[in-house]
């Protein structure tokens, strides 16, 4: 049906008049991406990044977590499967991770897992990184790299525990895209990853900006089983009306430089508050980028987790309660829907 659509409006053209009306954005936003169903996880075309700290909460910042109750993350994993999110990306296979699995089993939720290994910085990137004021102290880095091993190892033991839950593994977020605090050499992550898929059943990959796929990641992805790809078109001053097509055209460059391998948008999201994105920030953008997203992401079976499940309010700069990093939820940190889930 797309194709013969795409054919009456060439017909129009050459015939000398104008699309009919809408088609002109609609063929805007054509990708030349198109996968297979068997390419979706778990069969899911939109899925959600899962975090459950609250108001107050926040993970280890040197002096201790204070994490969310078993009671609270089973009341936001019954909120997401309220709303048919049956499939949540987890960040590490730390002490929330475990606890999350643990819930879902307990209490037979229709929940599938995307199990994160969580990579510390092995290199210090204070001259690529802009909050990087000074260089990280070597035994800093020697001591992450220690720290890394022992997440790997309680990733495998997850995975290979929770086997019917967890579907799929990634290994690193953002840890090589040049901007990052935590950066941590290529080969170290190839090494890591040779490790998980040794030890382990499910596809395995790594989450990281599509720019740096496009530019560095041929080595990367002939190791992974999938692309994990993440896509921000307004961190990239884009507008509402450009964001879908921009976020079409990013993995549509992803796929034309590593053909081979399937992909997987790992983060993709609308903030309803920023002040770095002035009006550009709104629940209805939220709500239209969703609806879009989601519809493409059908068309051409590329599984989405939209960023993210819950406004997280420990994050970005505690003086500024306005900026973007707290404001990415689905659902207000209250557990309370935005419009895009009313």
């Amino acid at each position: 049906m797309k194709i013969l659509k795409l054919f009456a409006i060439l017909a129009l053209a050459i015939a000398g008049c104008s699309a009919p009306p809408g088609e002109e954005e609609a063929m805007a936003v054509v990708s030349s991406t198109q996968q297979s169903p068997s390419d979706l996880l778990h069969g899911e075309v939109m899925a959600v990044a899962y975090s459950g700290f609250r108001e107050g909460q926040h993970p280890d910042r040197g002096d201790g977590a204070v994490n969310p109750s078993e009671d609270e993350i089973l009341e936001d994993l019954e909120i997401l499967v309220a709303h048919n999110f049956t499939l949540i990306r987890l960040y590490d296979s730390g002490e929330n991770s475990v606890t999350t699995l643990e819930l879902i089993r307990d209490h037979d939720l229709p929940i599938k897992v995307l199990l994160g290994m969580w990579l510390d910085a092995e290199f210090s990137n204070h001259e690529g990184c802009p909050w990087l004021d000074e260089p990280i102290p070597d035994h800093e880095l020697a001591a992450n790299a220690l720290r890394n091993d022992a997440e790997l190892a309680r990733g495998i033991r997850l995975a290979n525990e929770f086997d019917d839950i967890v579907v799929a593994v990634n290994v690193g977020n953002e840890a090589l895209v040049e901007w990052n605090d935590h950066m941590v050499p290529l080969a170290k992550v190839i090494e890591y990853v040779r490790i998980v898929k040794a030890a382990i059943e499910q596809p395995v990959t790594v989450a990281d900006n599509y720019e740096w796929w496009i530019e560095d990641g041929a080595p990367l992805a002939a190791e992974v089983d999938f692309l994990g790809i993440h896509t921000y078109p307004a961190w990239e001053e884009k507008t509402i009306d450009e964001a879908l097509a921009y976020t079409i055209e990013n993995m549509d460059r992803v796929h034309q430089a590593l053909p081979d391998k399937p992909m997987a948008i790992l983060e993709a999201g609308w903030a309803t508050t920023a002040v770095e994105f002035g009006d550009r920030a709104s629940e209805d953008n939220q709500t239209r980028y969703f609806s879009e997203l989601n519809d493409w992401a059908t068309q051409t079976n590329i599984t989405v987790f939209f960023f993210e499940a819950f406004d997280e309010p420990w994050k970005g700069d505690p003086g500024n309660v306005l900026g973007a990093e707290k404001h990415w939820g689905l659902f207000n940190v209250d557990r309370t829907p935005k419009q895009v889930m009313r």
